[in-house]
């Protein structure tokens, strides 16, 4: 043998009996504790922390290890069953921005420190708490809009849905790139839903208090609905349609549920849109709060509640708005666990989705959103195989959706009038719909934004050819009138004004309106009506020829 084999056996033994030295040491080693400080306090600021802080509906803070600790096991039972965080989305359909849901090596991290025995391990290692202003999860309010009296709560009786009217005294249009609705009594507050009533529109705060309820049921004279005590609810003898397609033109707008500012409800998160989007609040508006209140405290009860919001920093790219997808006209019937109720929505133009929130009550059990392109493809956007009223979460598109003229969404929700559905109020109703939670809902939200084309530059002079007024019916007309470099259209009531923005020729968009107007022309090329497109139809207006033609 020669001397470099020599050598290179006795590297060979050497690495050999090195190896068996390191594997002797690592079986020796015990692996190192997890502790809360340095394992687990991520995790739990990371996912946890929006809901688990003081002043927050969960139970239990996960800020410090000292507010954590009596809860480890149950930490381990809800995580390890996935209750915990909740997350109630098929993985199968979608990617989402907000998904909160743990990943393997968090749960085993989570389980290897309550098996270990809980331990807090070196404070050193803490890293530092998410911050939050105080009382809110979005950081402080640019302006905070309140209820502007408190509410007094009977301790029994029915649930009621209230509204209060808020002013903004906004004296410009203002673009909120943040917003978070603050029940002021967690007690009896279920839920809440911040509108917008664009100026000019009728407010409650010009109805006498003692007139309110009494405007509100005039309001639903000669409708599908009634006013039951301080609850919408549909008439029973209303036409039933369990499919959302079948429902007749004239019948549709009672599905409408828009100008959806921000929302307050178990398991929704702040509204926060990313930079670029922002929803519009125009100047002069109205926030209507409707309120839930559930009588459960068993005492009288008091609430002021509130929004708080945050200005987007310069004028955004998008306008969001918010709709739901929704049927109001089917019927449940008593003791029936799998009920099929659908609703439908069509895009009258291109449309980017951005977020997806179903909403039913206790005897919803699953919902199940799904876009039909124009090609006749389809995918399904959002599966929630177990949808729970406890928990009405929003869901973010990590991508999101652009779908292009002529698709449809369609909302399919599923309902448990069952013994087996332990929230059932009464499995022997034939259940409609109302606000009560005994009653049923079925909508389907969506944040959304129209795609518009970019504003076109045109000669002002050629506003003068549109200028008038236009027939809207029952001796209603629409004005057109010119300001300078501006075309301006007055509504009916004379008080609400859109500036008209070109878009191409003879075609405008109505600015804060999500709508196109196209003035159509003769074949001498004179404009004789206007057409009228948005979302859910189109009509059309004469131009009146008595009609004084003079600008401004």
């Amino acid at each position: 043998m020669n001397y470099r084999n020599i050598v290179t056996l006795s590297l060979i033994l050497l690495g050999a009996a090195g190896l068996s030295t390191i594997h002797s040491a690592s079986a020796n080693r015990k692996p190192a504790a997890v502790t809360f400080s340095k394992d687990v306090a991520p995790i739990f600021h990371s996912k946890c922390t929006e809901c688990h802080r003081p002043g927050e509906a969960a139970p239990f803070s996960t800020l410090t290890y000292k507010d954590v600790r009596p809860w480890a096991k149950s930490i381990k039972e809800k995580v390890v069953s996935r209750e915990m965080p909740p997350w109630h989305a098929d993985p199968h359909f979608g990617e989402w921005a907000n998904d909160r849901r743990l990943s393997e090596t968090e749960i085993k991290t989570i389980v290897a420190w309550v098996d270990g025995g809980a331990v807090e391990g070196s404070p050193k290692d803490l890293p530092e708490a998410p911050k939050y202003a105080a009382g809110w999860s979005i950081p402080t309010p640019d302006v905070v809009l309140q209820m502007e009296e408190e509410y007094s709560l009977d301790a029994n009786g029915p649930d009621e849905y209230q509204y209060f009217d808020v002013p903004t005294n906004f004296t410009e249009d203002k673009y909120i790139q943040m917003a978070e609705a603050r029940p002021g009594n967690r007690k009896v507050v279920h839920h809440i839903i911040a509108f917008i009533v664009p100026p000019g529109q009728p407010t409650l705060n010009k109805i006498k208090k003692e007139n309110r309820q009494k405007a509100l049921e005039m309001s639903l004279a000669n409708t599908p609905l009634y006013r039951d005590g301080a609850l919408i609810r549909l008439k029973k003898e209303a036409p039933v349609y369990d499919n959302g397609a079948d429902i007749p033109p004239e019948l549709r707008g009672y599905n409408n549920v828009d100008d959806f500012l921000t929302a307050y409800a178990p398991g929704h998160n702040p509204d926060v849109w990313k930079l670029g989007t922002a929803k519009k609040v125009p100047a002069g508006a109205t926030i209507r709060f409707q309120v839930h209140y559930s009588k459960v405290a068993g005492s009288e009860q008091k609430d002021r509640s509130m929004i708080g919001l945050i200005f987007a920093p310069e004028k955004p790219i998008k306008t969001l708005n918010t709709r739901a997808i929704a049927n109001s006209f089917f019927k449940i019937p008593a003791n029936t666990s799998h009920h099929k109720v659908t609703a439908e929505w069509t895009a009258w133009r291109n449309t980017t989705v951005y977020t997806l929130m179903p909403h039913m009550h206790y005897r919803g059990a699953a919902m199940e959103y799904k876009v039909t392109y124009p090609d006749g493809k389809s995918e399904v956007l959002l599966n929630v195989p177990n949808y729970s009223f406890a928990w009405q979460a929003g869901y973010t598109l990590k991508t999101p959706k652009m779908l292009p003229k002529g698709s449809k969404i369609t909302v399919t929700g599923y309902f448990d009038n069952t013994a087996k559905n332990k929230f059932n109020p009464d499995p022997n109703q034939i259940v409609r719909y109302g606000e009560p939670t005994y009653d049923e809902m079925m909508m389907g939200f969506m944040d959304y934004s129209h795609e518009w084309p970019a504003a076109v530059k045109v000669d002002p002079k050629i506003f003068d050819d549109y200028i008038g007024k236009y027939d809207r019916g029952d001796n209603r007309v629409i004005t057109i009138i010119r300001e300078g470099d501006k075309l301006i259209n007055i509504a009916t009531d004379g008080k609400q004004r859109y500036e008209l923005q070109p878009i191409g020729k003879d075609k405008f968009r109505m600015l804060g309106n999500e709508t196109e107007v196209t003035f159509v022309r003769n074949e001498s090329g004179e404009v004789i009506e206007r057409l009228i497109e948005f979302d859910g139809g189109a009509f059309r207006n004469k131009k009146l020829k008595d009609a004084t033609n003079s600008g401004q």
